[in-house]
């Protein structure tokens, strides 16, 4: 397995493609609870983009993708409607005292692993290369988790995320969410 950065157009399409295969609307309910889910399907272009910015993490077994860690700068998603709440709960948000808008952070967009590769290391390896790559240039990690999605909770606070924050969505769902951090 080789953990590292999302390069080329074809490492944002064989993102794109994962991404779909996995996403909430897609699958059956059973799945979601047993195997976790994606929420949000970012088009082609906003992958890209991002991934200009700051490259994404992927994980690949040979010509496979086995996993992806999306990488979200704050000024690159600030403009996308469904960040814009999320944006705006972390400016309110202080970690050991400090707070989070005076803090260098970067946002994890969304990891997922393709099914013949759970349990299999991947989720920690690219969670791993993501410290390897970017502690230099920030303190911290932050994304938010479903509260429904219990495996993904599992899984990141197994990696040393921690919960600073819980919120309900004004979405129609009325999802409850924890904001997760992970201090590099």
């Amino acid at each position: 397995m080789e953990f590292t950065l999302a390069r080329t157009r074809e490492d944002v399409e064989q993102i794109h493609a994962l991404m779909y295969a996995n996403v909430l609307s897609g699958i059956t309910p059973e799945e979601a609870a047993d195997q976790g889910f994606v929420t949000f399907q970012y088009d082609l272009g906003t992958l890209w983009e991002l991934n200009r910015q700051a490259p994404h993490v992927i994980a690949r077994d040979g010509d496979r993708l086995a996993g992806y860690a999306l990488t979200a700068l704050p000024e690159a998603v600030a403009h996308l409607p469904m960040f814009v709440p999320f944006l705006n709960t972390l400016a309110t948000l202080s970690y050991k005292g400090n707070p989070l808008k005076e803090s260098r952070f970067y946002l994890m967009g969304q990891v997922c692993v393709a099914k013949d590769y759970r349990g299999r290391g991947v989720f920690d390896g690219l969670y791993q290369h993501h410290r390897e790559t970017y502690r230099d240039r920030f303190d911290y990690l932050i994304t938010d988790i479903s509260i429904r999605n219990t495996r993904s909770q599992a899984a990141h606070q197994r990696v040393g995320f921690q919960t600073i924050h819980t919120f309900e969505d004004t979405s129609e769902t009325k999802d409850v969410w924890r904001i997760v951090l992970l201090e590099f």
